[in-house]
């Protein structure tokens, strides 16, 4: 028997219990498996008013570099057909910066904040994450690998096993107190040898997919509309092939999968689970709708209670291929 039973009294459904959404990653407890990701939610505190932060599974801030970095030149964003471009240039106030000034205030809320951390070298990463360490506040690390590494010519490490393996063992040196999660890029002929490499190489969890490298194009001007040329593809337009990509990492790798990839909607997030994901991030949704990430909580707990789904735990890995 599931834990939702129809009224004999009129048309509604009455739910006898409402729907477990807790999730279980690297050993933290999640109140639900959607997570504000990181380049769409600022430091969070921006969106203190706008919607209860403490309702949110997490959120995952800013990319935080050694440096401050004041970004690329406009115009950083583009609308695209179903998504959107953008090249914000990784902007940021600096990982000194961000512990002085902003996590005493987010080590108040009652949710899980994750640092996401970036570099142009594994010593960027390394030194990022040792003042990381000596800080209170924070529940996990998300890397962004899906940055041009200076000492080999720019090719991204995300793109490359072993340039992967190589900046996430220096940083599993560092990291003691906290998960290690690695955020993998889609732009790579086989997400599974990438996904294992990071796993192999000691990354207590793996999320996906970051960005598709994209190109839009003013055909009056004959020139990219964004000001630095390329910029990193979002929203529902990636969708199909990030459920792809979360389902072939998720059966390569035994450590937990955080999909994300044009999320936009509750239904969207249980897509991402029964794909294999543990917990799911909302990005690009929060542009056009601030309030996103919350209302994607409610509308799973809805979702299952429709499906007669008692847990969202359920749906993990659940995929049935046709026949």
């Amino acid at each position: 028997m599931n834990n939702f039973e129809e009224s004999t009294s009129g048309n509604q459904l009455l739910r006898t219990n409402v729907p477990d959404l807790t999730t279980e990653l690297c050993g933290l407890r999640l109140k639900n498996p959607v997570i504000a990701s990181s380049g769409t939610f600022g430091y969070g505190l921006e969106f203190d008013k706008i919607l209860d932060l403490n309702a949110l599974g997490g959120f995952v801030v800013k990319g935080l570099s050694r440096e401050p970095i004041e970004g690329n030149a406009p115009p950083r964003v583009v609308e695209t057909a179903s998504g959107m471009l953008n090249s914000i240039g990784l902007q940021n106030v600096g990982v000194r910066a961000f512990v002085a000034d902003k996590l005493p205030k987010l080590a108040r809320l009652n949710t899980a904040v994750f640092a996401n951390v970036f570099g142009y070298a594994p010593e960027d990463y390394v030194e990022v994450l040792r003042i990381l360490e000596d800080a209170e506040g924070l529940a996990g690390y998300e890397l962004n690998v899906s940055c041009p590494n200076t000492k080999h010519g720019g090719m991204q490490f995300a793109s490359d096993p072993i340039l992967l393996a190589e900046v996430v063992g220096m940083a599993r040196q560092v990291v003691r107190k906290r998960p290690l999660i690695v955020k993998l890029s889609p732009n790579v002929t086989d997400i599974a040898v990438v996904a294992r490499a990071a796993e192999q190489a000691g990354a207590d969890a793996i999320s996906l997919v970051n960005t598709l490298v994209g190109l839009a194009v003013d055909a009056s001007t004959r020139r990219p509309r964004l000001g630095a040329n390329l910029g990193g593809l979002s929203g529902p337009a990636i969708k199909p092939i990030a459920l792809r990509m979360v389902y072939q990492a998720s059966q390569a790798v035994k450590v937990p999968v955080i999909g994300l990839g044009g999320i936009a909607s509750g239904e969207d997030v249980a897509e991402f689970l029964i794909c294999g994901a543990t917990a799911t991030q909302v990005g690009t949704a929060t542009f056009w709708d601030p309030r996103s990430p919350q209302r994607l909580v409610v509308e799973l707990s809805d979702w299952l209670a429709k499906e007669g789904v008692p847990s969202a735990r359920e749906l993990v890995g659940t995929l049935a291929w046709n026949d």
